[in-house]
């Protein structure tokens, strides 16, 4: 893999390159110490990863990710020291399209390649995901179902660009939503109360954790917490399960959609937004086999047209809708 890096602290930068070093598969082809120039150095030479900075001079990293991605787009981990004071930022980046976040590596502190190995499962998994990519689908349009029982479900996945499109989404529905959200991003467990608090907060709705045994109630807004996947069980509880353990998506979105459309006893809606990859296509499709209703963000409201096309390609969703269309929707269907 071809690595950039964009941190203006020579000391991360020597961290990362040491963390590099230990996968000789991996080059640094450029540095940056600051984000007009990694907008720069971006379109002149595009990396296959690019581990950008979130403070710095000049321009910081969530704006040099909004520019990178609007106008040479490639896959940014975000790489932080502080991820508790930077947590606003991280998921301001993710929603411009920044696909993960990961601490700095700590220089000198026990084991280099155990403090390395963090960042490099990320750069692993970015590079087999980026293979994943398929070649564009048309947008299909079939009819959809509707209706609701005593308690509705609306199941979310979603990925790169998730955090900004999950805010958007949320704001849109009512304080008095009578279906239960379940949410699945891809984020690590150790951002994950970060990244509810966040949401909570950007959406203004009560946003929080999903625990072992909890059981959905109208108005819950829940969000997958742990590097295990979430799944729905049979007597209508939420637990983690680290099965399937060879799963790159962690948490999964198949993991929880299947578990849905296995043993909700509710109506449900299934919904995948943006992000990169494959992850949630397949569980959507057998959401959809189920007779539930089905959704995929279109091409144009997303900041990677990696899942939901994945979705379409195998007619998975029941409609495709641009973003700022899905909450009226969700509304139509849980007031019938």
């Amino acid at each position: 893999m071809k690595v950039a890096i964009v941190n203006d602290m020579p000391l991360a930068v020597e961290a990362l390159r040491r963390a590099l070093a230990y996968e000789p598969a991996h080059e640094v082809i450029w540095v940056a110490f600051d984000g007009e120039e990694a907008v720069r150095r971006c379109a002149e030479q595009r990396p296959d990863v690019l581990l950008m900075d979130l403070i710095m001079p000049k321009m910081d990293g969530v704006e040099a990710t909004r520019q990178i991605m609007a106008s040479t787009p490639c896959p940014i981990v975000i790489v932080t020291v502080d991820r508790e004071q930077n947590v606003h930022r991280v998921f301001e980046a993710m929603g411009h399209g920044a696909l993960d976040v990961v601490d700095t590596p700590a220089l000198g502190a026990g084991d280099g390649r155990e403090a390395a190995a963090p960042l490099l499962r990320k750069i692993v998994n970015i590079g087999w995901l980026v293979g994943q990519r398929s070649a564009p689908v048309k947008r299909r349009e079939v009819a959809a179902r509707s209706g609701s029982q005593a308690l509705g479900l609306v199941a979310i996945g979603s990925s790169a660009g998730g955090p900004a499109a999950l805010e958007a989404l949320l704001k849109g529905l009512p304080l008095n939503f009578p279906a239960a959200v379940v949410l699945v991003q891809h984020v690590d467990e150790v951002f994950a109360a970060g990244m509810a608090e966040w949401l909570g907060t950007a959406s203004r709705r009560p946003v929080r954790l999903a625990r072992e045994g909890d059981r959905l109630q109208p108005g819950d807004v829940l969000l997958a917490g742990t590097n295990n996947h979430l799944r729905l069980t049979r007597d209508g509880a939420l637990a983690y399960t680290a099965e399937p353990v060879n799963e790159i998506y962690r948490p999964s979105i198949n993991v929880f959609f299947e578990s849905v459309a296995r043993h909700w006893q509710g109506d449900a809606v299934g919904v995948l937004l943006t992000g990169m990859g494959r992850d949630g296509a397949q569980g959507l499709k057998l959401m959809r086999q189920r007779g539930y209703l089905t959704i995929a963000q279109d091409q144009q409201s997303c900041a990677v047209f990696g899942m939901p096309k994945a979705a379409v390609a195998i007619d998975a969703a029941v409609e495709v809708r641009p973003l700022e269309r899905i909450a009226s929707r969700l509304m139509e269907t849980f007031s019938q």
